[in-house]
């Protein structure tokens, strides 16, 4: 797509160079940017020669900077990383699946960044889904030199939309080392095998017990059910189906986004309780 519109383009190389003038949007990867016209833009301010970190593993966790790729966090999942994996972080086994549940080929993954990808907010947005099953914090920058911290699972408010005011810009995704060592897993459906996910369902069993589990791409904002230990079937099916945000559009009717994420959620949480093996639903 030709994005008429833009005049200019400025490389930032400090925090500083993140004043952005009217008009002027900051890109990393761009594959939203570009894809589409862009009215009202007239300036592209790049974050990628910031030089941040793509991962950092540190005592709390693991930082996923703004602009990493998406295969770049990939490749560290599956061990072809720079920085090795922590022993202990199991649920980082979940990474590839979401990166397969993102629709973009393997071209996509290398500019598409995660940062990205959560920002953009969209319900199937695969990166989301990742994060607030690992209880995932948006660590962001503000225009005044601060900064702010704010759960991705808050930070998405709704179908394309996000908590983030003028000028702010994400710095990084903060991933907790205690839900990285749990037990976690991915399930998913679309109406066409590689279509857009229609219902994405996310969870976790921590070593205490406690249990997490996230509806995403079904509604139009995460949805993050939380209990004291893995919930019975019941209880599991109920919270999902109240769930609020199903919504409708040409890829599935909400009463149909309602019924596969509870049948997704069972899945994954006979998973998670070691009960039996989940198939993928056809």
């Amino acid at each position: 797509m030709d994005v008429t519109a833009v005049t200019s383009f400025r490389a930032a190389r400090s925090r500083a160079d993140l004043a952005l003038a009217p008009g002027e949007v900051v890109i990393a990867g761009g594959t939203w940017l570009m894809s589409e016209p862009q009215p009202g833009t007239t300036g592209f301010v790049d974050l990628t020669t910031l030089g941040w970190p793509d991962l950092e593993v540190t005592p709390e966790g693991l930082r996923v900077a703004a602009t990493c790729t998406i295969a770049a966090l990939r490749a560290w999942a599956e061990g072809r990383g720079a920085v090795p994996v922590p022993a202990g972080w199991t649920a980082v086994a979940m990474v590839p699946d979401a990166c397969d549940a993102l629709l973009a080929s393997f071209k996509i993954w290398n500019t598409a960044t995660v940062g990205g990808n959560v920002c953009r907010a969209f319900p199937a947005a695969a990166m989301v889904s990742l994060v607030v099953a690992l209880d995932g914090v948006a660590e962001i920058w503000t225009p005044d030199g601060g900064t702010r911290r704010t759960p991705v699972a808050d930070l998405v408010t709704g179908a394309g939309t996000t908590d983030l005011a003028p000028g702010e810009v994400l710095r990084s995704l903060l991933l907790p080392a205690t839900a990285l060592r749990a037990r976690a897993g991915l399930r998913k459906i679309a109406l066409a095998e590689l279509g857009r996910s229609g219902a994405v369902v996310t969870g976790r069993v921590d070593p205490d017990g406690g249990a997490v589990l996230a509806v995403t791409a079904a509604v139009v904002r995460p949805v993050v059910l939380r209990y004291a230990a893995l919930p019975d079937a019941a209880t599991l099916a109920a919270d999902v189906t109240d769930a609020p945000g199903y919504y409708t559009d040409p890829l599935g009717a909400a009463d149909w986004r309602r019924g596969v994420s509870v049948v997704l959620a069972e899945r994954l949480r006979r998973e998670l309780a070691g009960t039996e093996t989940v198939e993928e639903p056809a």
